[in-house]
């Protein structure tokens, strides 16, 4: 697994931007959550919760 360090005066890599906005097309209900490490992100977590009528 490769992580991506977010530099605060650069634009974010589009590796991990294109990764955000993916999981954020594909969830409908719940939480996606950024892992952080020294400053880089090292993980992506989707949480999605399925709504029964």
């Amino acid at each position: 697994m490769s992580t991506t360090t977010i530099d605060q005066t650069n634009d974010w890599p589009r590796e991990l931007e294109t990764r955000i906005r993916a999981a954020l097309r594909e969830i409908r209900f719940g939480t996606i959550t950024l892992v952080i490490q020294d400053g880089q992100v090292i993980q992506i977590d989707k949480n999605e919760k399925i709504r029964l009528k």
